[in-house]
């Protein structure tokens, strides 16, 4: 079996695969075909490549000849060999006339970011080992950008107050920007809709702001969920209210396959001091702002509002080599010992997985999704 990795396309620089885990492939049987330059902005060399067993090849060679065919972002696929397979992080519920045309041309595809978020799944979760990444970013950022210090300082010329930050998501995002932030000196706050979270959020040393009568996200996969409209009118006023206090907002939330909720209205921005800063993890989906545009700084009433993301990217060295171990672990369930392909539909972390297989969307959710669309 060949497995080709692709380069990807500016501004993402990251590589599906480190040479560690190329080395890790060839032992199992495999012959790993790597694109000229593929791993260059992640610091990998073509020699590191080759030195762990790959070839180097252009990508058209790869697109023909691989029988599975690593590509994070689906843009860089424009030549598959009909019937080819293909894994990466696709989103396919936002991506549905593409997954079609996928299906219609037999294509097997595998998108990272649909693998059910199980215990077993955690060593090929990418969405949490990247939103690690971004969690993390997004406060060296906003440390970055904010005009004023993030720890108290007591000096002969004065004194200054810590930076107050709000986050808005104590998912893995949220979680690691609580740990940052705190590690710099910050004061923080944190909303969650999942009341679960909560010892998480303290242990870090952090403040959780409560809201009372939330739906039950237990069953979300780690995603915020849809709320009532009376939850939601109180959410908004107790979000308004530390909001209009904080320096600093960082707000990750986001639905499967549904624009981002807007947690960050006008009103609440207008309210904020000038000089203050909000990073939207949540762009690439809408955001969670009234202002957010993806990979775009927004400056409104004086507050800089960040969206990006390709935070994740802005580390591609290890973002790349926590990427590469997921789909390492990932491609353990799908190849024998042999080397060869071996799908088994009937393990649930390759059918949550795979979205278009024998020239269908196989993917419950993405065939709903574009069902309901064309309806």
């Amino acid at each position: 079996m060949i497995i080709g990795v692709l380069k990807e396309r500016a501004p993402e620089t990251r590589v599906s695969l480190v040479p560690e885990v190329v080395a890790a492939l060839v032992k199992m049987n495999v012959s790993v075909w790597v694109e000229q330059g593929a791993g260059e902005a992640a610091f990998y060399s073509d020699t590191a490549y080759t030195d762990a067993g790959a070839q180097i090849k252009d990508a058209s060679s790869i697109q023909s000849g691989a029988d599975l065919v690593l590509a994070i972002n689906a843009e860089n696929i424009s030549g598959l060999k009909p019937g080819g397979s293909m894994l990466g992080v696709y989103q396919p519920l936002f991506n549905g006339s593409l997954m079609q045309q996928w299906a219609e041309k037999g294509y097997t595809t595998f998108s990272l970011d649909t693998i059910p978020r199980t215990t077993r799944a955690q060593s090929m979760d990418v969405l949490s080992s990247q939103a690690n990444i971004a969690g993390y970013k997004a406060v060296l950022l906003a440390a970055t950008e904010y005009s004023r210090y993030f720890p108290m300082f007591m000096t002969a010329a004065g004194s200054i107050p810590p930076a107050k930050v709000l986050i808005l998501g104590a998912g893995v995002a949220g979680l690691q920007a609580i740990a940052t932030a705190r590690r710099l000196g910050a004061v923080v706050e944190v909303f969650d809709t999942r009341p679960a979270v909560k010892e998480e959020v303290m242990s870090l040393g952090a403040k959780f702001v409560e809201v009372e009568g939330a739906a039950d996200a237990s069953k979300a996969g780690g995603y915020a969920v849809e709320q009532s409209e009376d939850f939601q009118n109180r959410q908004r006023d107790k979000i308004h209210e530390h909001a209009k206090k904080a320096d600093i907002i960082i707000t990750t939330a986001q639905i499967p396959g549904r624009k981002a909720p807007i947690l960050i209205t006008a009103a609440m921005i207008n309210d904020m001091r000038a000089g203050s800063v909000i990073i939207d993890l949540a762009a690439v989906t809408g955001g969670n702002t009234d202002y957010t545009k993806n990979n775009e700084t927004v400056m409104h009433n004086g507050v800089s509002i960040i969206g990006n993301s390709f935070l994740s990217a802005t580390m591609p060295a290890d973002a790349s080599k926590l990427y590469s171990k997921n789909v390492l672990n990932f491609l353990k369930l799908i190849i024998d010992k042999d080397g060869n392909l071996n799908l088994n539909m009937a393990d649930d972390l390759v059918a949550g997985t795979c979205i278009t297989y024998e020239g269908k969307i196989v993917n419950e959710r993405v065939a709903s999704s574009l069902s309901a669309t064309v309806n």
